[in-house]
């Protein structure tokens, strides 16, 4: 008979899926205590959704697991709401001792669209996973507080920030390689945020400042279309590296799409260049290429607005079902015509971030980097 452990129950809880995931219970986090006296096992799982068809299912697979290990005698579930991470109020102003104000990144990399429906949190996740793909330390803030899709694109739906660093700060979640913060770890699948601009505005600046981010080679930040209070608030709390401008080839598209561009231009902040989402189908059985929202646009407004086309993505179904899944396309399919694309924007992404801070050294930089 083996001995009755911790390990030996955790591990036979690896084996118990969350229901409607395909993860197990342990990997996702939902698994908080385990307690042994004896031949009784008591565990206490967190659970933010509280239905209870969830609750029994999860709770009868649980103790069926648990009760064929040899060692146990009864098995005990507790289910517990998830620990409040430890944000203040969106409506109060961040208190003023709070430091860093921003994360500790390297590069700031916005993903902004004057409308939505171009597909740009799909362009934002998979330029974030690309970029950890090359080994770099890389932050996503899905900034889109009424619209929230990070947790479910990366996977992490469902789960909360609970780890705090030593002052107390939230950890944010991990998926592929990129530290995740969003407004929908904090509310319920479902649920609207009715809030003010200024409201959203401060709670973007504690998303900002009052998480443990960790240094960064890249902080990825997922706009909300149009052009909004987010907008102004991030750009005027941090030094963009640049900007990412979304769009499809159609006119509608491109019509918001530039003015996007002109509100960045006149913040300051530099426009990285234009990614064409859904450039053109490629059918699975002639291979016929079929542009379905026209041709050549996102290489027009580049070239009027002396910006480069960092990449042209294809439409594939696939994508869209692999981001419902929780997996981005350059994870499943890194070869496909749309991985290709998305890791060569990356690349572009990273060389234009590179000339800008070569370009603006200034005098100081210059010094201090060649010798004074």
């Amino acid at each position: 008979m083996g001995i009755l452990s911790d390990d030996s129950v955790r591990e036979a809880l690896r084996s118990v899926p969350f229901p409607g995931f395909s993860r197990d219970i342990v990997s996702l986090g939902v698994v908080r205590q385990i307690s042994i006296d004896g031949s009784s096992v008591s565990i206490e799982l967190v659970v933010q959704n509280r239905e209870d068809v969830v609750l029994r299912a999860l709770e009868d697979r649980v103790k069926a697991v648990v009760s064929a290990l040899s060692e146990v005698g009864a098995v005990n579930v507790k289910f517990v709401g998830p620990a409040p991470a430890r944000l203040p109020s969106a409506g109060k102003p961040a208190p003023a001792e709070v430091k860093p104000a921003a994360p500790l990144a390297h590069r700031i990399i916005g993903v902004a669209s004057g409308k939505g429906g171009v597909g740009k949190s799909t362009v934002a996740v998979n330029l974030a996973v690309s970029l950890a793909q090359q080994g770099r330390r890389v932050g996503f803030l899905d900034a889109d507080v009424h619209g929230p899709s990070a947790p479910l694109m990366f996977g992490l739906e469902g789960r909360r920030p609970e780890r705090a660093d030593a002052d107390g700060r939230p950890v944010p979640l991990e998926a592929f390689g990129v530290r995740v913060m969003s407004m929908g770890f904090f509310t319920e699948r479902g649920n609207a945020v009715i809030w003010r601009g200024p409201i959203v505005g401060n709670f973007i600046k504690q998303l900002l400042g009052e998480v443990a981010w960790g240094e960064l080679d890249d902080l990825v930040i997922d706009f909300p279309p149009g052009t909004g209070d987010a907008q102004l608030t991030i750009s005027q709390t941090l030094q963009l590296s640049g900007v990412v401008v979304v769009t499809t080839p159609n006119e509608l598209a491109l019509i918001d799409a530039v003015k996007a561009i002109a509100m960045f231009q006149k913040v300051g902040v530099p426009i990285l260049g234009i990614v064409e989402n859904m450039s053109y189908f490629v059918c699975g059985h002639c291979q016929q290429t079929t542009e379905i929202f026209g041709s050549g646009g996102g290489s027009r407004e580049a070239l009027a607005h002396d910006v480069p086309l960092l990449g042209r993505v294809p439409i594939d179904p696939a994508v869209v079902a692999e981001s419902d899944r929780g997996v981005p396309v350059v994870i499943e399919r890194p070869q496909s015509p749309a991985g290709l694309a998305f890791a060569q924007i990356a690349r572009a992404v990273i060389e234009r971030t590179a000339a800008r801070a070569e370009t603006n050294l200034g005098l100081g930089a210059f010094l201090d980097r060649f010798g004074r």
